[in-house]
């Protein structure tokens, strides 16, 4: 990086992409997945460390341990479906030093990135003798021998949660089913089961062993449940509301093509909210406020905070009553299509801009009004929001208070891991730009 001389080229491997090769840092090398191998080579001069035929697919989101060993859960890129044909699932655990395979299971469910921001959509971890893998529920297997300790995973695939616009080539459903909810003190794990239409309840699991203790009464109709809150002895289940969808559509005409990488948020209806007893997963009370709409919510001080995008309350969690209402037109921003914690302070992300109100009593504190825009990240103090037309606005969340930067229209954007910078990728130019 000092000079630019070049260290190192091979042409040795073949069908290379961003999607097929992985950094691991701890060990300073390339973990590239091939059609018939896996292979590990050295970062400063790209020698070639082991090989493996043993592990299909590409490498994931992964745990290194301190005694040098990866355990981590294979997955077949969308775009690179035609090379890893017979790909079947696959976690194991790697010996570092010589690629050796210590033990390998097979895992239930679709390990995967998002189509377009490339998060994963999963979490492994290691925690004592267990490896922990977070995938449509939860799944548990020894750390020393790979057995199956016990699961409570479910195959779903978001199919009918929106259409598939007829022009995407990759097209992602993020967030419509929430994560488990984990009560270490009491070793309780509350999982959303949603594996098919007709079927979708709350769970819930003796954390240790994997006991069922019981299932809630079915949640009927919901196409999402994005939230899951468990306050004291109530387990808070938000059906529908706002769930992200990215694409990669590519539009032909007769004169020319047009390519669109997307990342969106849309509420999906039907929504409502509805609470279980933790003692034995009864129904506690349901709200017949937001059947006409809900953006999300979320747990403060014990109780719950919910937008239905006209109106923000305050509901006790024990009943479901309401503590106060207060209309978000008071910022002069719009709508609201998301709300956040923020400090003190409950964020309402709008149409137009942001807002901020105290969550005690809903009183409006200050707002910054922007233009027709989306929220497209946030990184402690600052959150960005950005037009169609990619202009972007960097709002300071403790004053409302933003800057503004005109972008060509397609631009795509980066925020910085501090949050101090925000890069703007146009046609043939990038350009950094101070956040705040």
């Amino acid at each position: 990086m000092g000079t630019g001389q070049l260290l190192w080229t091979t042409d040795k491997y073949q069908n290379v992409t961003d999607e097929n090769v992985v950094y691991i840092p701890e060990r300073q090398g390339f973990a590239i997945s091939l059609k018939d191998k896996l292979v590990f080579i050295r970062v400063a001069n790209g020698e070639e460390l082991w090989s493996t035929t043993k592990f299909p697919g590409v490498v994931g989101k992964y745990v290194y341990t301190a005694d040098g060993h990866l355990v981590t859960v294979n997955f077949q890129p969308s775009g690179l479906i035609a090379l890893f044909t017979g790909f079947k699932n696959k976690i194991a655990k790697f010996n570092m030093d010589n690629g050796d395979i210590v033990w390998e299971n097979t895992y239930i469910g679709r390990a995967e990135r998002k189509i377009i921001s490339r998060e994963f959509l999963y979490d492994i971890k290691v925690e004592g003798n267990r490896v922990i893998l977070m995938l449509n529920g939860i799944q548990v297997y020894d750390y020393n021998t790979g057995a199956n300790q016990w699961s409570a995973a479910f195959d779903f695939t978001p199919d009918g949660v929106r259409a598939r616009p007829a022009e995407a080539r990759r097209w992602g459903v993020y967030g419509a089913v929430a994560d488990p909810v984990f009560i270490n003190e009491t070793k309780e794990l509350y999982v959303l089961d949603m594996s098919n239409r007709s079927n979708q309840f709350v769970k819930k699991y003796d954390s240790n062993t994997g006991k069922l203790i019981w299932s809630s009464p079915e949640i009927k109709g919901a196409k999402a449940i994005p939230g899951l809150y468990v306050v004291d002895d109530k387990v808070i289940c938000q059906i529908g509301g706002i769930v992200e969808f990215q694409s990669y559509e590519v539009i032909e005409s007769q004169y020319y093509t047009t390519y669109i990488w997307r990342v969106f948020y849309d509420n999906v209806k039907p929504n409502g909210l509805q609470a279980f007893n933790t003692k034995d997963g009864s129904l506690a009370w349901e709200s017949e406020k937001f059947k006409k709409g809900i953006t999300n919510a979320y747990v403060y001080n014990n109780h719950i905070l919910v937008s239905s995008g006209k109106e923000l309350y305050k509901l006790n969690y024990k009943d479901g009553a309401e503590e106060y209402s207060v209309p978000v037109t008071e910022g002069g921003v719009g709508l609201a299509t998301e709300i956040m914690p923020y400090k003190d302070k409950m964020i309402v992300i709008s149409e137009k801009g942001i807002s901020a109100y105290n969550p005690d009593d809903g009183k409006f504190l200050y707002s910054g009004k922007y233009k027709e825009s989306t929220l497209e990240d946030v990184f402690d103090n600052i959150l960005i929001m950005k037009t169609d037309k990619a202009d972007i606005a960097s709002f300071d969340l403790d004053s409302g208070k933003f800057k503004e930067f005109k972008a060509r229209t397609g631009a795509t954007t980066t925020l910085t891991t501090e949050g101090k910078f925000v890069y703007i990728y146009e046609e043939k130019v990038v350009t950094k730009v101070k956040t705040l």
